[in-house]
């Protein structure tokens, strides 16, 4: 059975947090439902559709932002009570509007994440983790990292109540009242949880997760240990995952899962014989859908997939047919509730746009007045900076909730800004002073009409640090702009992760002196990218990284008075001991440093370092040699005369050019790398060999591992 689904958007609120939109219960099967909805204005909606018309049934007063929306209710009756979290404090709301709960938590930062069970409240902040029964405190947990999202798989089911958090460092947290039952580690950042099917399957403790990297799987999560079932990787390159439903859309008697991303792809997967899911439909929209829902919302019989976005617009997917007779023109026959609607749409259209002169008109006459005020209207900005360990390159996504004019990039660090396929946006440089502290890059996005995401993507030099501006101008008179600021630390390329393989080759930094467990983790912050502001509970921590562009890894364990750094890169550690030691002399602490070199670990890179070196350069002498086979077979007329491996260059050469184009200073990165190594191996010895660095570069453009080695053992 084909899908085929219609679009229909119903009505825009203001600016929507992730989670924040869901389905009053329907009275009866397929009957209409109702749509209720918070925004960062803090005014709930909530309406119906009456005639293809979005009709309210209540809205609240405006207030402080609304970051959650869930409905709840006794166990084992229709859920239909609202309760939303703004601030510190949970609303609740019947489905009329009356609201009969005001409870200010006990939580000093607002709440980030809410799930509700019966009478059972779970809430988290940024870090803390709290309980409540009828709004009285029952359990209480600080995590080791930021909480994404929270859920409680069913009590019905299980007869005891078992959270499950998602955190920032790709854990999943399994509690049993204030203490830490289990970790389940996933392969990406967890950013949504839902129960499978609805209900946790047939066993309840069935989880499904999204991750920020658009990972997407299912776990049971059993009293006793995890069990993975399934994971989709991302193959498409798509959007982090903000939202999961699972609905009967096909009307087969089997849910469906319905997932939203940040991009703006919304999709559909339906399983196969193997219970594996398997995409079915996908449906772009502009921005990111913040929450998605699965019922019947425009027409009595018909299901639909109603998706909220960033900016707060209400959209359905519906199965309701677009009816069209064709007649000699093929024209479309339109309903009178359709010319109705249009008729409406007009007379509207007319009256904003007399409302839009008459308050330009005042504004300009109060600009001009003696006693005027300027007026800087304001405007919110959805940015993410993450580093995608795919490409080992950052990707900057900007959303803003009208039409952005253009975005000024400015770094004081060097880096490249990469080709993304997705991105419409017209760029152009600026040339960049050549002195000390100067800018290293200035680039201006100018977008198309109606762009309200703009993804980048760039990639940085480690042991170069400093930071990247984005200056965004929406489409908004009078003109402004905000700024946003993203770090670029000095191991930028560095990514946590869970093991790291202990038979490597490593090189071991130690560090003794008189600072505090909150100072070192303060300078690992500031070295390392993924790693919690928050100083961890305990006397000590141990992290594991992975560097994403050459698969190196680094061990880092510190305590008060102590750090202990292994990396089978010498360059890491060269790195690290460096910052440190800045870190230290600017407050003053002196430090007892200490090292051991494994010269293995100097041949053990250069062997990570050879197949990506090998084909860059063998990609760039292809790329040299297209523009010559393409006049030769413009003179040929053909180019059967070629020998095959010619012929091939020829046949992919729009393939070898863009990825060439992709990739910019990708080999003059990787000799850059192979340079540092070299320098620190010999640095670490108190020898000087930057005055052989010209001859090194002479073997890598004649390049033979081998000979690459050798020169590396006997510059000694």
């Amino acid at each position: 059975m084909e899908l085929q689904l219609a679009r229909v958007d119903y009505l825009q609120v203001g600016v929507t947090s992730q989670k924040t939109m869901k389905l009053l219960p329907a009275s009866r099967y397929r009957a209409m439902q109702k749509v209720v909805i918070g925004d960062h204005d803090g005014v709930v909606t909530c309406f119906g559709i009456k005639k293809g018309e979005a009709m309210p049934v209540f809205k609240t007063l405006p207030g402080q932002r609304i970051t959650r929306l869930e409905l709840g209710g006794a166990l084992n009756t229709p859920q239909e009570k609202i309760f939303v979290a703004t601030g510190s404090e949970v609303r609740g709301f019947t489905k009329r509007g009356k609201q009969f709960l005001s409870f200010e938590t006990n939580l000093t930062e607002n709440i980030k994440a809410m799930h509700i069970s019966g009478a059972d409240l779970f809430l988290c902040a940024s870090y803390i983790y709290n309980h409540y029964c009828d709004c009285k405190d029952q359990h209480y947990y600080l995590s080791g990292d930021k909480i994404n999202d929270v859920l409680c798989l069913p009590v019905e089911k299980l007869s005891c109540i078992r959270p499950i958090l998602a955190c920032q460092d790709r854990v999943l947290r399994v509690l049993q009242g204030s203490d830490l039952l289990y970790e389940v580690e996933v392969s990406g950042p967890p950013t949504v949880l839902a129960l499978n099917n609805g209900n946790g399957g047939d066993s309840g403790e069935e989880l499904l997760f999204g991750t920020s990297d658009g990972k997407l799987g299912l776990i049971q999560v059993s009293s006793a240990s995890p069990v993975h079932k399934w994971e989709i990787r991302n193959e498409k390159k798509r959007g982090g995952i903000l939202c999961i439903d699972n609905f009967d859309i096909l009307g087969d008697g089997v849910k469906e899962l319905l997932v939203g991303r940040d991009d703006g792809m919304l999709e559909i997967y339906n399983f196969d014989c193997t219970n594996e899911p398997v995409l079915r439909y996908d449906h772009a929209l502009s921005e990111s859908i913040t929450s998605i829902q699965g019922g019947c919302v425009g027409k009595d019989g018909y299901d639909e997939i109603l998706a909220s976005t960033y900016s707060g617009w209400v959209t359905g997917l519906t199965t309701e047919p677009v009816h069209r007779e064709g007649g000699s023109g093929e024209e479309l026959k339109i309903s009178q509730e359709m010319q109705n609607k249009i008729s409406s749409l007009r007379n509207e259209l007319e009256h904003l746009q007399i409302k839009v002169l008459q308050e330009r008109e005042k504004y300009q006459q109060s600009s001009r007045s003696s006693t005027a005020l300027s007026a800087v209207p304001a405007f919110s900005v959805n940015d993410k900076f993450t580093l995608s360990k795919d490409d080992a390159s950052y990707s900057l996504i900007l959303e803003v909730q009208t039409a952005i004019d253009n975005v000024l990039v400015q770094s004081d660090v060097p880096i490249d800004l990469l080709d993304v396929d997705k991105n419409s946006a017209v760029v152009s440089f600026s040339g960049c002073d050549s002195e000390p502290n100067s800018n290293f890059l200035l680039a201006t996005y100018r977008c198309q009409a109606n762009t309200t995401r703009l993804e980048l993507k760039i990639r940085s030099i480690e042991g170069q640090y400093g930071t990247l501006q984005a200056y965004v101008t929406p489409r908004i008179q009078p003109k402004t702009c905000q700024l946003c600021q993203y770090p670029i630390k000095p191991l930028s390329l560095h990514q946590r992760t869970h093991f790291i393989d202990h038979d490597r080759p490593m090189n071991t930094l130690m560090l003794k002196g008189h600072f505090s467990f909150a100072e070192i983790h303060s300078w690992i912050v500031f070295c390392l990218p993924e790693v919690p502001e928050k100083t961890p509970v305990g006397d000590s921590v141990t992290f594991y990284f992975q560097n994403t562009f050459l698969d190196t890894q680094l061990e880092s364990t510190y305590r008060k008075g102590e750090g202990f750094f292994k990396s089978d890169n010498i360059s890491t550690i060269s790195i690290l001991k460096d910052m440190l030691s800045k870190e230290a002399t600017k407050r003053k602490i002196n430090l007892n440093i200490s090292y051991d070199i494994n010269e293995a670990s100097v041949n053990h890179t250069l062997k990570l370092i050879h197949p990506k070196l090998e084909y860059q350069l063998l990609l760039a002498k292809k790329v040299q040699l297209i523009d010559a086979l393409k006049e030769l077979q413009v003179h040929e007329g053909n180019m059967d005369f070629l020998i095959p491996e010619y012929r091939c260059i020829l046949e992919e050469s729009d393939h070898l050019l863009e990825e060439y184009k992709k990739q910019p200073a990708h080999l003059e990165r990787l000799y850059g790398m192979i340079t540092d190594l070299f320098i620190d191996k010999f640095k670490f010895k108190g020898t000087n060999v930057k005055t052989k660095v010209p001859l090194l570069l002479e073997i890598l453009d004649s390049y033979d591992q081998n000979a690459l080695i050798a020169f590396f053992d006997a510059a000694a």
